[in-house]
């Protein structure tokens, strides 16, 4: 039986991807993608198209770096307070989940004083702050644009003049962005760039080299990575040639803009299902509802053990909630078919006819 894996991530990619990235595990010019050197000619030019890629896919405009680490984008949370403090040593923060509080406590701990200036916690974070000013005191903002775990997403970027950074883990490459808004940008792989073990940085090169914090080791030092071409230290090999693959797969079937179209029509199927059956209902605000992430609920708890039957009895995997909302939640990244939500989608209307 086929599965249908709405994991969070690592997550899903194209099955001609993993056949290509399996056949290099074997064979990469003679070696095995897993022991060849970082320094080898052969490896040097995956890592260059690797980064040339990110650039051609999301119009890197001249003036930006891009680069592949390592940590995750945990890991981020710091180099970001640290690359982008200034003088002021203040930063403005959006609190809209779990990885932006995570970037906040980070942030803190590098000697930052954070200005949380909008915040959805109140009600557990079910909807993206609206009304809020953007300070203007501070060295940089910060937000998180798809909440991976509440599943909401930014539909419109903070407006400021300040530097603008942003965590775009769970939905880069999955929706056409202005990468000039943005003085840095990272993300780890592990949902439509590749598996786990790399992080991307976008980062503006004006941003390079001008932190005033008194801690900088020197691998969080984005300036180091850029020199080096991200080959400072020795860089995730695989994640790496597997992220190439599949941002050659990405451009060769239309790109970002492609993406997004089917993005957007696997969520309209699934939310309107949401919608329109009485068993199941959402979790977030409707305006701020995101792509990648679907949350929602059983209206009727007692239903639980029959739904789960029938899903995973369907070859459909990963649907299980995260704790912080309980309930179900569809991961719907680049690489799942419109097919597969069909398949969910089909079982939700059945589901309905016998239960209703």
């Amino acid at each position: 039986m086929k599965k249908h894996n709405f994991g969070a991530g690592p997550c899903i990619l194209p099955q001609e991807v993993f056949t290509q990235a399996a056949a290099a595990v074997l064979d990469f010019n003679g070696l095995s993608i897993l022991e060849v050197s970082h320094r080898h000619k052969d490896y040097e030019a995956v890592m260059q198209e690797a980064r040339d890629l990110v650039k051609k896919a999301l119009n890197v405009p001249e003036g930006y770096e891009v680069l592949y680490l390592q940590g995750g984008a945990t890991l981020g949370f710091t180099i970001a307070a640290l690359n982008m403090m200034r003088d002021t040593k203040k930063a403005g923060y959006m609190n809209t989940g779990t990885w932006a509080s995570g970037a906040i406590k980070e942030a803190k701990k590098a000697g930052i004083d954070v200005n949380v200036f909008a915040s959805s916690e109140d009600k557990n974070f079910n909807y993206i702050p609206k009304d809020y000013t953007v300070p203007t005191d501070v060295d940089y903002i910060h937000f998180t644009s798809n909440n991976t775990i509440y599943g909401t997403q930014f539909k419109s970027f903070p407006k400021t003049d300040l530097p603008l950074v942003c965590d775009m883990s769970s939905d880069i490459f999955s929706q056409e962005i202005n990468v000039a808004d943005f003085d840095l940008i990272y993300a780890g792989a592990q949902k439509n760039l590749g598996p786990a073990g790399a992080t991307l940085y976008i980062v503006k090169n004006d941003v390079l080299g001008k932190s005033t914090s008194p801690f900088m080791p020197s691998y969080l030092d984005l300036k180091v990575h850029a020199e080096k071409d991200s080959m400072y230290n020795t860089p995730p090999v695989f994640a790496v040639y597997v992220a190439m693959l599949n941002l050659r797969n990405l451009i060769e079937n239309g790109g970002v803009p492609a993406m997004q179209k089917r993005n957007e029509e696997k969520a309209a199927l699934l939310y309107g299902e949401i919608d329109r059956n009485p068993l199941f209902q959402g979790t977030v605000a409707v305006e701020d509802r995101s792509l990648m992430n679907v949350n929602f609920l059983l209206t009727n708890d007692a239903l639980k053990d029959a739904f789960d039957a029938a899903w995973k009895g369907a070859g459909i995997v990963g649907l299980n909630g995260h704790r912080s909302v309980g309930g179900y939640r569809a991961s719907m990244y680049n690489a799942l078919e419109l097919d597969s939500v069909k398949v969910l989608v089909d079982v939700m209307n059945d589901f309905a006819q016998k239960n209703g």
